[in-house]
Protein backbone atom coordinates (compact mmCIF):
# COMPACT_ATOMS: atom_id res chain seq x y z
CA UNK A 1 0.00 0.00 0.00
CA UNK A 2 2.83 2.24 0.84
CA UNK A 3 4.57 1.42 -2.44
CA UNK A 4 1.42 2.20 -4.40
CA UNK A 5 1.13 5.64 -2.87
CA UNK A 6 4.77 6.40 -3.57
CA UNK A 7 4.27 5.32 -7.17
CA UNK A 8 1.28 7.62 -7.56
CA UNK A 9 3.19 10.54 -6.09
CA UNK A 10 6.09 9.92 -8.49
CA UNK A 11 3.78 9.74 -11.51
CA UNK A 12 2.06 12.95 -10.44
CA UNK A 13 5.37 14.78 -10.12
CA UNK A 14 6.45 13.48 -13.50
CA UNK A 15 3.22 14.67 -15.07
CA UNK A 16 3.55 18.08 -13.47
CA UNK A 17 7.14 18.30 -14.65
CA UNK A 18 6.20 17.43 -18.21
CA UNK A 19 3.38 20.00 -18.17
CA UNK A 20 5.71 22.69 -16.89
CA UNK A 21 8.23 21.96 -19.59
CA UNK A 22 5.57 22.10 -22.28
CA UNK A 23 4.30 25.44 -20.97
CA UNK A 24 7.84 26.83 -20.84
CA UNK A 25 8.43 25.59 -24.41
CA UNK A 26 5.25 27.29 -25.59
CA UNK A 27 6.17 30.50 -23.82
CA UNK A 28 9.67 30.37 -25.28
CA UNK A 29 8.28 29.77 -28.79
CA UNK A 30 5.85 32.67 -28.38
CA UNK A 31 8.57 34.97 -27.12
CA UNK A 32 10.85 33.90 -29.93
CA UNK A 33 8.17 34.59 -32.54
CA UNK A 34 7.33 38.02 -31.15
CA UNK A 35 10.96 39.00 -30.76
CA UNK A 36 11.73 37.85 -34.31
CA UNK A 37 9.01 40.16 -35.63
CA UNK A 38 10.27 43.08 -33.54
CA UNK A 39 13.93 42.45 -34.26
CA UNK A 40 14.18 45.41 -36.65
CA UNK A 41 13.00 47.82 -33.92
CA UNK A 42 14.01 46.34 -30.54
CA UNK A 43 17.06 44.13 -31.03
CA UNK A 44 20.39 45.78 -31.92
CA UNK A 45 21.73 44.74 -35.31
CA UNK A 46 25.34 43.67 -34.88
CA UNK A 47 27.60 40.85 -35.80
CA UNK A 48 26.81 38.84 -32.57
CA UNK A 49 23.30 37.88 -33.68
CA UNK A 50 19.98 37.86 -31.93
CA UNK A 51 20.75 35.51 -28.99
CA UNK A 52 23.82 37.45 -27.92
CA UNK A 53 21.77 40.63 -27.92
CA UNK A 54 19.13 38.98 -25.73
CA UNK A 55 21.74 37.76 -23.31
CA UNK A 56 23.31 41.21 -23.05
CA UNK A 57 20.18 42.52 -21.36
CA UNK A 58 17.32 44.80 -22.32
CA UNK A 59 17.90 47.02 -25.32
CA UNK A 60 18.50 50.69 -24.66
CA UNK A 61 16.18 53.31 -26.20
CA UNK A 62 17.34 54.91 -29.41
CA UNK A 63 18.95 58.32 -29.18
CA UNK A 64 18.92 60.68 -32.19
CA UNK A 65 22.35 61.37 -33.61
CA UNK A 66 23.62 64.85 -32.86
CA UNK A 67 23.34 67.37 -35.71
CA UNK A 68 26.51 68.08 -37.72
CA UNK A 69 28.55 71.01 -36.54
CA UNK A 70 27.71 74.27 -38.32
CA UNK A 71 29.89 75.12 -41.29
CA UNK A 72 32.49 77.76 -40.55
CA UNK A 73 31.60 81.19 -41.95
CA UNK A 74 33.13 82.03 -45.28
CA UNK A 75 35.98 84.40 -44.92
CA UNK A 76 36.18 87.17 -47.51
CA UNK A 77 39.58 87.91 -48.98
CA UNK A 78 41.18 90.86 -47.41
CA UNK A 79 40.77 93.97 -49.53
CA UNK A 80 43.67 96.31 -49.68
CA UNK A 81 42.94 99.88 -48.81
CA UNK A 82 43.59 102.85 -51.01
CA UNK A 83 43.60 102.62 -54.75
CA UNK A 84 43.44 98.79 -54.67
CA UNK A 85 39.88 98.81 -53.30
CA UNK A 86 37.49 97.73 -56.06
CA UNK A 87 33.86 98.82 -55.70
CA UNK A 88 31.21 96.13 -56.22
CA UNK A 89 29.97 97.81 -59.38
CA UNK A 90 33.41 97.58 -60.96
CA UNK A 91 33.47 93.79 -60.76
CA UNK A 92 30.15 93.38 -62.57
CA UNK A 93 30.15 92.92 -66.34
CA UNK A 94 29.17 96.08 -68.17
CA UNK A 95 27.98 95.61 -71.77
CA UNK A 96 30.26 97.51 -74.10
CA UNK A 97 29.09 98.18 -77.65
CA UNK A 98 31.47 97.83 -80.54
CA UNK A 99 32.42 101.13 -82.19
CA UNK A 100 30.59 101.78 -85.43
CA UNK A 101 33.28 103.11 -87.78
CA UNK A 102 32.87 103.84 -91.50
CA UNK A 103 36.16 103.39 -93.36
CA UNK A 104 37.27 104.97 -96.63
CA UNK A 105 40.18 103.52 -98.62
CA UNK A 106 42.08 105.24 -101.43
CA UNK A 107 44.81 103.80 -103.68
CA UNK A 108 46.76 105.53 -106.43
CA UNK A 109 48.58 103.60 -109.17
CA UNK A 110 51.04 104.76 -111.81
CA UNK A 111 50.94 102.69 -114.97
CA UNK A 112 51.68 103.01 -118.68
CA UNK A 113 48.99 104.82 -120.73
CA UNK A 114 48.10 101.74 -122.74
CA UNK A 115 47.70 99.60 -119.60
CA UNK A 116 45.34 101.83 -117.64
CA UNK A 117 42.14 100.41 -119.12
CA UNK A 118 43.24 96.74 -118.88
CA UNK A 119 44.23 97.22 -115.23
CA UNK A 120 40.96 98.98 -114.52
CA UNK A 121 38.99 96.16 -116.11
CA UNK A 122 41.01 93.58 -114.16
CA UNK A 123 40.24 95.26 -110.84
CA UNK A 124 36.56 95.53 -111.75
CA UNK A 125 36.44 91.82 -112.60
CA UNK A 126 38.05 90.97 -109.26
CA UNK A 127 35.32 92.94 -107.50
CA UNK A 128 32.49 91.27 -109.40
CA UNK A 129 34.00 87.84 -108.77
CA UNK A 130 33.37 88.25 -105.03
CA UNK A 131 29.65 88.65 -105.57
CA UNK A 132 27.23 91.53 -104.91
CA UNK A 133 27.04 90.73 -101.20
CA UNK A 134 30.77 91.43 -100.76
CA UNK A 135 31.79 93.90 -103.47
CA UNK A 136 29.87 96.25 -105.77
CA UNK A 137 31.04 98.73 -108.42
CA UNK A 138 29.86 102.28 -107.71
CA UNK A 139 31.48 104.23 -110.57
CA UNK A 140 34.10 103.73 -113.26
CA UNK A 141 35.58 106.26 -115.70
CA UNK A 142 38.72 106.76 -117.77
CA UNK A 143 40.21 109.38 -120.08
CA UNK A 144 41.81 108.76 -123.42
CA UNK A 145 45.54 109.21 -123.76
CA UNK A 146 46.66 112.73 -124.58
CA UNK A 147 50.29 112.41 -125.43
CA UNK A 148 52.03 110.68 -122.53
CA UNK A 149 49.23 111.33 -120.04
CA UNK A 150 46.14 109.25 -119.31
CA UNK A 151 43.97 108.78 -116.26
CA UNK A 152 41.19 106.61 -114.89
CA UNK A 153 39.32 105.91 -111.68
CA UNK A 154 37.26 103.11 -110.14
CA UNK A 155 35.08 103.39 -107.03
CA UNK A 156 33.74 100.29 -105.32
CA UNK A 157 31.88 99.36 -102.12
CA UNK A 158 33.58 96.46 -100.34
CA UNK A 159 32.53 94.64 -97.17
CA UNK A 160 34.44 96.08 -94.22
CA UNK A 161 35.88 92.73 -93.20
CA UNK A 162 37.32 92.16 -96.69
CA UNK A 163 38.58 95.67 -97.44
CA UNK A 164 42.23 95.41 -96.41
CA UNK A 165 42.68 91.93 -97.86
CA UNK A 166 41.14 93.03 -101.15
CA UNK A 167 43.38 96.12 -101.24
CA UNK A 168 46.46 93.92 -100.94
CA UNK A 169 45.18 91.73 -103.78
CA UNK A 170 44.66 94.80 -106.00
CA UNK A 171 48.20 96.00 -105.28
CA UNK A 172 49.65 92.60 -106.16
CA UNK A 173 47.70 92.57 -109.43
CA UNK A 174 48.94 96.04 -110.40
CA UNK A 175 52.54 95.04 -109.75
CA UNK A 176 52.04 92.04 -112.03
CA UNK A 177 50.97 94.44 -114.81
CA UNK A 178 54.04 96.70 -114.44
CA UNK A 179 52.09 99.12 -112.27
CA UNK A 180 53.28 100.94 -109.17
CA UNK A 181 51.42 101.90 -106.02
CA UNK A 182 52.24 105.57 -105.43
CA UNK A 183 49.69 106.52 -102.75
CA UNK A 184 47.38 104.87 -100.25
CA UNK A 185 45.26 106.09 -97.37
CA UNK A 186 42.73 104.78 -94.85
CA UNK A 187 40.31 107.11 -93.10
CA UNK A 188 37.64 106.26 -90.55
CA UNK A 189 34.61 108.10 -89.24
CA UNK A 190 33.10 107.01 -85.92
CA UNK A 191 29.32 106.87 -86.29
CA UNK A 192 28.59 105.25 -82.92
CA UNK A 193 27.10 108.35 -81.29
CA UNK A 194 25.02 109.27 -84.30
CA UNK A 195 23.64 105.75 -84.59
CA UNK A 196 22.76 105.59 -80.88
CA UNK A 197 21.09 109.02 -81.01
CA UNK A 198 19.11 108.09 -84.09
CA UNK A 199 17.94 104.82 -82.53
CA UNK A 200 16.83 106.66 -79.38
CA UNK A 201 14.99 109.24 -81.45
CA UNK A 202 13.32 106.49 -83.45
CA UNK A 203 12.12 104.72 -80.30
CA UNK A 204 10.77 107.95 -78.81
CA UNK A 205 8.90 108.84 -81.99
CA UNK A 206 7.48 105.34 -82.22
CA UNK A 207 6.10 105.59 -78.67
CA UNK A 208 4.59 108.99 -79.47
CA UNK A 209 3.00 107.63 -82.63
CA UNK A 210 1.46 104.74 -80.68
CA UNK A 211 -0.03 107.13 -78.12
CA UNK A 212 -1.52 109.33 -80.81
CA UNK A 213 -2.96 106.30 -82.57
CA UNK A 214 -4.51 105.20 -79.27
CA UNK A 215 -6.17 108.60 -78.94
CA UNK A 216 -7.58 108.33 -82.45
CA UNK A 217 -8.67 104.75 -81.94
CA UNK A 218 -10.61 105.46 -78.74
CA UNK A 219 -11.99 108.82 -79.96
CA UNK A 220 -10.99 110.59 -76.78
CA UNK A 221 -11.11 114.36 -76.95
CA UNK A 222 -12.83 117.03 -78.97
CA UNK A 223 -12.95 117.20 -82.74
CA UNK A 224 -10.17 119.79 -82.81
CA UNK A 225 -7.99 117.58 -80.64
CA UNK A 226 -8.61 114.58 -82.90
CA UNK A 227 -7.72 116.61 -86.00
CA UNK A 228 -4.55 117.79 -84.29
CA UNK A 229 -3.74 114.19 -83.37
CA UNK A 230 -4.10 113.12 -87.01
CA UNK A 231 -1.70 115.86 -88.07
CA UNK A 232 0.68 114.78 -85.33
CA UNK A 233 0.56 111.18 -86.53
CA UNK A 234 1.40 112.25 -90.08
CA UNK A 235 4.32 114.38 -88.90
CA UNK A 236 5.62 111.68 -86.56
CA UNK A 237 5.42 109.07 -89.34
CA UNK A 238 7.49 111.34 -91.57
CA UNK A 239 10.10 111.75 -88.83
CA UNK A 240 10.15 107.99 -88.24
CA UNK A 241 10.74 107.30 -91.94
CA UNK A 242 13.51 109.89 -92.04
CA UNK A 243 15.20 108.45 -88.94
CA UNK A 244 15.01 104.94 -90.38
CA UNK A 245 16.58 106.08 -93.65
CA UNK A 246 19.40 107.81 -91.76
CA UNK A 247 19.92 104.72 -89.64
CA UNK A 248 20.02 102.41 -92.66
CA UNK A 249 22.42 104.73 -94.48
CA UNK A 250 24.83 104.87 -91.53
CA UNK A 251 24.67 101.12 -90.98
CA UNK A 252 25.36 100.62 -94.68
CA UNK A 253 28.43 102.84 -94.44
CA UNK A 254 29.68 100.79 -91.51
CA UNK A 255 28.99 97.46 -93.22
CA UNK A 256 30.53 98.48 -96.57
CA UNK A 257 33.70 100.55 -96.93
CA UNK A 258 34.22 102.90 -99.86
CA UNK A 259 37.36 102.20 -101.89
CA UNK A 260 38.59 104.61 -104.58
CA UNK A 261 41.22 103.50 -107.11
CA UNK A 262 42.96 106.11 -109.27
CA UNK A 263 45.18 105.37 -112.25
CA UNK A 264 47.64 107.82 -113.84
CA UNK A 265 50.37 107.58 -116.43
CA UNK A 266 53.59 109.55 -117.01
CA UNK A 267 56.77 109.83 -115.03
CA UNK A 268 57.23 112.36 -112.24
CA UNK A 269 59.50 115.34 -112.75
CA UNK A 270 62.92 114.84 -111.23
CA UNK A 271 63.95 118.55 -111.18
CA UNK A 272 67.51 119.81 -111.45
CA UNK A 273 69.46 121.31 -114.36
CA UNK A 274 67.74 119.33 -117.11
CA UNK A 275 64.24 120.15 -115.93
CA UNK A 276 63.96 123.61 -117.60
CA UNK A 277 65.48 122.26 -120.82
CA UNK A 278 63.02 119.39 -120.80
CA UNK A 279 60.16 121.80 -120.25
CA UNK A 280 61.37 124.12 -123.04
CA UNK A 281 61.80 121.21 -125.42
CA UNK A 282 58.35 120.00 -124.60
CA UNK A 283 56.91 123.49 -125.16
CA UNK A 284 58.44 123.78 -128.67
CA UNK A 285 55.75 121.56 -130.07
CA UNK A 286 53.13 123.83 -128.54
CA UNK A 287 54.78 126.93 -130.03
CA UNK A 288 54.99 125.43 -133.52
CA UNK A 289 51.42 124.29 -133.25
CA UNK A 290 50.27 127.83 -132.39
CA UNK A 291 52.18 129.29 -135.39
CA UNK A 292 50.62 126.80 -137.75
CA UNK A 293 47.20 127.62 -136.31
CA UNK A 294 47.82 131.34 -136.99
CA UNK A 295 48.82 130.66 -140.58
CA UNK A 296 45.75 128.52 -141.05
CA UNK A 297 43.53 131.33 -139.78
CA UNK A 298 45.24 133.81 -142.10
CA UNK A 299 45.00 131.49 -145.06
CA UNK A 300 41.43 130.37 -144.53
CA UNK A 301 39.87 133.62 -143.33
CA UNK A 302 41.92 136.71 -144.17
CA UNK A 303 43.02 135.63 -147.67
CA UNK A 304 39.51 134.90 -149.00
CA UNK A 305 38.17 138.16 -147.60
CA UNK A 306 41.06 140.09 -149.13
CA UNK A 307 40.48 138.50 -152.52
CA UNK A 308 36.80 139.36 -152.33
CA UNK A 309 37.52 143.03 -151.60
CA UNK A 310 40.08 143.25 -154.40
CA UNK A 311 37.61 141.74 -156.88
CA UNK A 312 34.89 144.24 -155.97
CA UNK A 313 37.26 147.16 -156.48
CA UNK A 314 38.21 145.87 -159.91
CA UNK A 315 34.55 145.47 -160.79
CA UNK A 316 33.67 149.03 -159.84
CA UNK A 317 36.47 150.41 -161.93
CA UNK A 318 35.45 148.34 -164.93
CA UNK A 319 31.89 149.67 -164.98
CA UNK A 320 33.09 153.22 -164.47
CA UNK A 321 31.87 153.73 -160.91
CA UNK A 322 33.82 155.73 -158.45
CA UNK A 323 35.34 153.85 -155.62
CA UNK A 324 34.15 156.45 -153.16
CA UNK A 325 37.62 157.64 -152.46
CA UNK A 326 37.84 161.40 -152.43
CA UNK A 327 34.95 163.79 -153.24
CA UNK A 328 33.60 161.87 -156.22
CA UNK A 329 31.39 159.57 -154.18
CA UNK A 330 29.90 156.37 -155.56
CA UNK A 331 28.33 158.00 -158.66
CA UNK A 332 29.60 157.87 -162.22
CA UNK A 333 31.78 160.93 -163.02
CA UNK A 334 30.02 163.51 -165.27
CA UNK A 335 31.35 164.28 -168.75
CA UNK A 336 32.75 167.82 -169.27
CA UNK A 337 30.33 170.29 -170.98
CA UNK A 338 31.09 171.61 -174.51
CA UNK A 339 31.46 175.48 -174.38
CA UNK A 340 32.58 176.01 -177.98
CA UNK A 341 29.00 176.51 -179.22
CA UNK A 342 28.62 179.69 -177.13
Amino acid sequence: MMKRSLLLVGLSGLALTSCGQSEERAVAERVTTVDAEMAADAAPQNEFGFMEAMESGPSLPRVASPPPPPAPPRTRPAQSSGSDTIPPSATSEVPVGMPQVAYTYAYGFRVAPNLIRPMQEKHADMCEAKGPQVCRIVSMNSGESQGDYAYGSLQIAIASGEARTFGKALTATSEGMNGELVSSSIQGEDLSKRIVDTEARLRARTVLRDRLMDVLRNRRGTVAELVEAERGVAQVNEEIDQARSWLNEMRGRVAYSTMTLEYESGTPSEGGFADPIRNAWGSLATIFGNLIAIFMVLGLVVLPIGLLVWGLIRLFKRIGLSTGIGNDGWTKPEEPKDTSAD
